[in-house]
């Protein structure tokens, strides 16, 4: 099999106008040395990019990870990074995958397997040499291709014509392959939407339908990372325009009650969108007035200042949104107490929202894009030292008084307007 796939990468007929690509990411990434490397290990080794950053030079896309396969074991690929100085980390050592980091760069470099038993959210695997035995055991025809570092493929089951095409197709029985892993049908959602030029196949429809439960055996870190993936896609705002994929997304995540946001926005909002912000986009989807929100951030792990933007906005807009929010004084508050990250979203939630292009919050949003939070300057010392204070809750009481006049008058607070403060 490896004199085969040799002679496949060797063959002249086998190279492609994706060459120029391949060289730019290699100059870009400094890969070559980890190919080089794993290359000359032994007289049988052999490494190549995989999956997503070959479907993604086809589809002239930008390539934001790097995926290699080799015939190499884990074991040897981490002894190999070792000893020339090459950081990595097992990031999946049991299925094989080693990640090397060159730089800024992440490669992932998983051993060639086969699936020896699966239950829908894990496999059992054992490593292989055989490269067409790996690429039997992917999920799509477009990931199961490989290139050497010059770009020739190795296409056996003919993906890059499937993908120009624009035919998310299943490698082998699709529900055999569903049932191997759940996620898969999430996959299918974000090829679809970023890849797909013909309609849903009505057999593949129904058995992704008769295995939506199956999503149940997938770990909640699992279905957020694709969550995000499928949300930072390029497709992704056109799920409301699909009536299988909205339905599919909304039976997996019932949170989501909002996909229709997407739809008709303007060409400001559209740029709002493509900032690419996963917890901001989340927020959109949402926050609804009721406890939506709570139950998103109950049942997925994400972090606590990604907790706080969620709740700052769910709890403002449907529990304190006044009329007075978006005054410049109030603004210059949320602004203060809360900081610019919070008050942009608050921005871009409402500009979103209105539909409308909202030339005036647009102004505001640009008037605080320039400026700086304010400064307490007043400190417990000031009241320890000045006006004889003792420290204690009578001290902390006072700070917050005084702060809270400070804020109400713009941030200015003269040395009268603090004696009468103190004294009083």
């Amino acid at each position: 099999m490896i004199n085969i796939l040799s002679k496949i990468f060797k063959n002249k007929d086998n190279q492609n106008y994706y060459s120029l690509d391949f060289e730019n990411l290699n100059k870009k990434t400094k890969i070559e040395k980890i190919f080089n490397l794993i290359s000359n290990y032994s007289s049988n080794s052999e490494i190549r990019y995989v999956g997503g950053s070959i479907r993604k030079i086809i589809n002239r896309e930008n390539v934001d990870d790097i995926d290699l396969a080799t015939n190499v074991t884990p074991k040897n690929v981490c002894e190999i990074l070792s000893k020339n100085n090459i950081s990595f980390y097992e990031t999946g050592i049991d299925h094989g995958t080693v990640t090397a980091k060159i730089d800024d760069y992440k490669f992932e470099i998983t051993t060639l397997r086969k699936d020896i038993s699966t239950d829908g959210r894990h496999a059992e695997v054992k490593f292989s040499n055989d490269w067409l035995e790996d690429a039997s055991r992917r999920d799509f025809t477009f990931n199961a291709i490989y290139a050497d570092l010059n770009g020739n493929l190795y296409d056996p089951f003919n993906g890059k014509k499937d993908l120009e095409s624009g035919n998310i197709k299943f490698i082998g029985n699709p529900e055999k392959r569903i049932k191997e892993d759940y996620l898969r049908i999430l996959r299918y959602v974000r090829f679809f939407l970023n890849y797909s030029k013909v309609d849903h196949n009505e057999d593949l429809k129904k058995i992704i339908k008769q295995n939506i439960n199956g999503i149940s055996k997938i770990s909640s870190n699992r279905l957020l990372d694709e969550l995000k993936k499928l949300v930072l896609s390029n497709g992704f705002t056109k799920i409301s325009k699909d009536e299988f994929c909205k339905e599919i997304i909304s039976l997996i995540f019932p949170q989501l009650t909002k996909l229709d946001i997407f739809n008709n926005v303007n060409d400001y909002s559209k740029k709002i969108i493509e900032e690419k912000d996963f917890i901001f986009l989340i927020s959109l989807m949402i926050v609804d007035g009721t406890d939506n929100d709570e139950y998103f951030i109950y049942k997925y792990n994400i972090s606590n200042n990604d907790k706080k933007r969620i709740r700052f906005l769910s709890n403002l807009f449907y529990k304190n949104l006044k009329k007075d929010t978006f005054t410049e004084k109030n603004l210059w508050k949320i602004f203060y107490l809360e900081g610019k990250d919070h008050l942009n979203d608050l921005f871009n939630f409402k500009l979103l929202e209105n539909k409308k292009l909202d030339k005036k919050l647009i102004k505001l949003k640009e008037f605080f894009q320039t400026k700086e939070v304010p400064k307490f300057e007043i400190k417990a010392n000031t009241l320890i030292e000045k006006y004889n204070y003792k420290e204690g809750k009578e001290l902390g009481n006072k700070l917050s008084e005084i702060e809270e006049f400070w804020i109400e008058n713009s941030f200015k607070i003269s040395d009268k307007d603090l004696e009468k403060i103190v004294k009083n």
